[in-house]
C-alpha cells in the first residue's frame, strides 16, 4: 500500500459495537465528440419521447450515477477525509468540505431530475472500516441509508468480507445479527440492491457467492452490470473473513460474463470493479486525458482496462480512494471511460451512456462523464437526517465517552505519521503489561482509518478524544499480539515494506519509540531499507539475538505481504487494539496536560 494511500486496509471489523448539480466538475472526460451513427446525433434525437413522431428515437441517453468506497461514512467525514481539492482556472487550488450521506442524497436526487433513464451504481466498500455510527451496528445503518439513496447495484469490495461471507449474505438478505440480535424493534431487512460477486466463488461449489451480474431494464433499454473485487482480496483481509472463498482474476471473470450477457441479448455492459489507479494529480478535477488518452493514470486499473473485453462499455472502479475520469483504450483500440469518485461520499460521478436502440449497444463516441463534489451547501435530506438521528441515539452512550485529550491534530498522513507513531507506542505500552520484556511495536498503515482532529466533532469540546473518534481510527477489532523474532527476521520484515508484493506500492510500518532507521527512496527494492541504520534504543540490531515484538493480529498473520511477521515464536494474544489505544490516551493525557502529536521522526527518509 502506498504510504499516501488509505486504500489497502484489511481484517475484520469490530463486532460490538446517501444534490443541485454539484459544485465543481471534474474533466468532462468526454470521448471523441464525433457524431453518432445514423442520421442524427445524440443531441438531436434522443432522450425524451419520439423522433419525428414515428416512435421512440434511435438513441436514448442513460444517466449512470456512481460512487465508491463509502466505508459507512454517513455523517460528514472530518479532517482531510472530508475535503477535496479543486484546481482553479488560474492554476491555484481550492479546498472544499465534502461528504455526508444527507448531502449525498440531496445531490443524487437533484441530479436525477429530468432523467427518466437513470441508474445508480457503486464500486464496492460501501461498508467496512466504518465509523462507530455504522460499525457498532454491523453496518446496518449504512445499508438502510443506501436503500434510501436508491442505490441500484454495487460490486463487493474487500471490506465487504471483513466479517466473512455469512455476514455479507446477511447484509444482502436481511435478518438480525446472529450474536448481537436486533438493534431496534424492526427486523433488519437487508439491501434493496444486489451485491455482485462475479469473481468470488464458494470454494466447494465453485459458484459465485452472490449474483455475478444484474440487468437494469426500462422499456426497451437494457444495461448489464458485472461486479468484481480485486483478486488480491485475501492478502488484505483477515483469513477468517475469506475462509471458504476463492477470488478469481478480474479480467477473465468480466470477459466470461460479458459473453454470457451478450448471449442473453444484453449488449450494453458496465463493469463495477473494486480495483483502481493513481492519477497524476490529487485534484479531483484533474484533466486525466489532457496528456493523451490514458496517460494520466497508472496502477492496476490501467492494465485491467486495457484487457477487459470491448463488449464492456464503461468501467466504474474504486479501492484506491482516488478521483479520476479517464479514457483508456480497450483491446480493440477504442477509447473507454474509466471512473472513480474518491471515497467517503465526497464525490459522485455522472456518466451519460447513449443507448442505440437499433444495436442494443452503447454508442461509445457519445459517452461523457464528470465527477461532482458532494458539497455541503445544499439542504440536508430529511429522511437521512432522521436515520442518522435514530442510530446516533443508540450509539451516543458508548460513542460520546471521553477517553483522552490532544493538543493538536494527530494526523495519519505521511510515510511515517504522528498517529502511526502514537498507535505503535500505545501497543508497546499495552504489550509490556503482558510481557515486560517486549522490545518494540509495529503498526500497518492501512489499519489507521482516520486522523484524530483537535476540533470537536460534537459537544465534547476541542481537544477531547471520544471513544467514537478512536473507533473510527481503529475499527477492525484486531488483537494486540506478541511474537519473538531473531534480529535477522526483524530486519527482513522491515525490508518487506518495500520489496516482494510491496515493492511497487510500499507499505511503511509505523514504529514505536526507540526503533529508528533510514529509508532511502532513491534506491530500489529491499535496498531502500538501509540495514546498517536500523537501531533499537540506539543499538544496532543483532541478527542472532531475540526480540519481542508487538503488532496487531492482522500483521501477526502475515497480512499485507509481511510473511516474516507470520513466522514468529512464542505467540501471545492480547486484548483488542482499540482498548490499547484507549488505555494509552487515558493514562498519558488529561484536560490540563493534553498529549502532543508525536514528531514522526523515527524514520529518516532520503528521496
Amino acid at each position: 500500500m502506498p504510504a499516501t494511500s488509505p486504500a489497502h486496509p484489511r481484517r475484520r471489523r469490530r463486532t460490538n459495537r446517501l444534490l443541485a448539480t454539484a459544485a465543481g466538475v471534474l474533466t468532462v472526460g468526454a470521448l471523441a465528440a464525433a457524431a453518432l451513427p445514423g442520421s442524427a446525433s445524440a443531441g438531436e434525437q434522443h432522450g425524451k419521447g419520439k423522433g419525428h413522431g414515428h416512435g421512440p428515437s434511435r438513441y436514448q441517453d442513460v444517466q449512470l450515477l456512481s460512487f465508491n468506497d463509502l466505508h459507512g461514512n454517513l455523517e460528514p467525514p472530518t479532517g482531510s477525509s472530508g475535503r477535496v481539492t479543486e484546481l482553479q482556472p488560474d492554476g491555484t487550488t481550492k479546498t472544499i468540505d465534502a461528504g455526508g450521506a444527507e448531502y449525498l442524497a440531496t445531490h443524487l436526487r437533484q441530479a436525477r431530475k429530468g432523467n427518466a433513464y437513470s441508474i445508480t451504481a457503486a464500486g464496492g466498500d460501501m461498508v467496512g472500516a466504518s465509523p462507530l455510527l455504522s460499525g457498532l451496528f454491523h453496518d446496518e445503518p449504512t445499508i438502510e441509508a443506501l436503500n434510501k439513496l436508491e442505490l441500484d447495484v454495487t460490486s463487493v469490495g474487500n471490506h465487504e468480507f471483513d466479517e466473512g461471507a455469512k455476514e455479507l449474505s446477511r447484509l444482502q438478505n436481511g435478518g438480525c445479527h446472529p450474536t448481537d440480535g436486533c438493534y431496534t424493534d424492526k427486523k433488519f431487512k437487508g439491501a434493496d440492491f444486489p451485491y455482485l460477486t462475479a469473481n468470488v466463488l464458494n470454494e466447494k461449489t465453485k459458484k459465485p457467492l452472490l449474483k455475478p451480474y444484474w440487468v437494469w431494464k426500462k422499456k426497451d433499454v437494457k444495461v448489464g452490470f458485472i461486479g468484481v473485487t480485486l483478486e488480491g482480496t485475501p492478502n488484505i483481509v483477515s483469513a477468517e473473513g475469506v475462509k471458504g472463498l476463492v477470488f478469481k482474476d478480474e479480467v477473465e471473470t468480466i470477459n466470461k460474463y460479458a459473453k454470457e450477457l451478450r448471449r442473453k441479448g444484453v449488449k450494453s455492459i458496465v463493469a463495477l470493479i473494486h480495483e483502481g489507479g493513481f492519477p497524476a494529480s490529487q485534484n479531483y478535477n484533474y484533466d486525466c486525458d489532457a496528456p493523451g488518452a490514458g496517460d494520466g493514470i497508472s496502477g492496476p486499473i490501467a492494465d485491467i482496462a486495457k484487457n477487459v473485453s470491448p463488449d464492456v462499455d464503461a468501467l466504474v472502479t474504486g479501492h484506491t480512494h482516488n478521483a479520476y475520469v479517464c479514457t483508456i483504450p480497450d483491446p480493440a483500440g477504442k477509447p473507454r471511460m474509466v471512473t472513480s469518485a474518491a471515497s467517503f461520499g465526497r464525490l459522485y460521478t455522472d456518466t451519460t451512456l447513449t443507448y442505440d436502440r437499433r444495436t442494443g449497444d452503447i454508442a461509445r463516441t457519445a459517452v461523457k462523464s464528470a465527477n461532482h463534489v458532494v458539497s455541503r451547501d445544499v439542504p440536508k435530506a430529511s429522511d437521512i437526517t432522521g436515520l442518522i438521528g435514530k442510530w446516533n441515539t443508540l450509539a451516543a452512550p458508548i460513542g460520546n465517552r471521553a477517553i483522552g485529550y490532544i493538543s493538536g491534530d494527530v494526523v495519519k498522513d505521511g510515510t511515517e505519521s504522528p498517529l502511526g507513531d502514537l498507535i505503535a507506542d500505545a501497543q508497546l505500552e499495552y504489550a509490556r503489561t503482558l510481557d515486560p520484556e517486549t522490545d518494540l511495536a509495529l503498526m500497518n498503515p492501512g489499519g489507521i482509518r482516520a486522523s484524530l482532529t483537535y476540533a470537536a466533532s460534537g459537544a465534547e469540546g476541542d481537544g477531547v478524544v471520544t471513544f467514537a473518534e478512536a473507533f473510527t481510527v481503529q475499527p477492525f477489532a484486531n488483537t494486540v499480539n506478541l511474537q519473538t523474532f531473531t534480529g535477522e527476521q526483524l530486519v527482513q520484515a522491515l525490508k518487506e515494506q518495500v520489496s516482494g508484493s510491496n515493492e511497487a506500492a510500499p507499505k511503511i510500518l509505523q514504529v514505536s519509540d526507540g526503533l529508528t532507521y533510514t529509508l532511502d527512496l532513491t534506491k530500489s527494492g529491499a535496498d531502500r531499507v538501509v540495514t546498517d541504520s536500523i537501531r533499537l534504543n540506539g543499538e544496532a540490531i543483532d541478527p542472532s539475538a531475540s526480540y519481542r515484538v508487538a503488532m496487531n493480529s492482522f500483521l501477526a498473520g502475515g497480512g499485507d505481504g509481511f510473511t516474516t511477521l507470520g513466522q514468529g515464536a512464542d505467540a501471545l494474544v492480547g486484548d483488542d487494539d482499540l482498548k490499547a489505544l484507549e488505555q494509552y490516551l487515558t493514562a498519558n493525557s488529561s484536560a490540563g496536560a493534553p498529549l502532543a502529536p508525536p514528531a514522526a521522526d523515527r524514520i529518516t527518509i532520503v528521496q
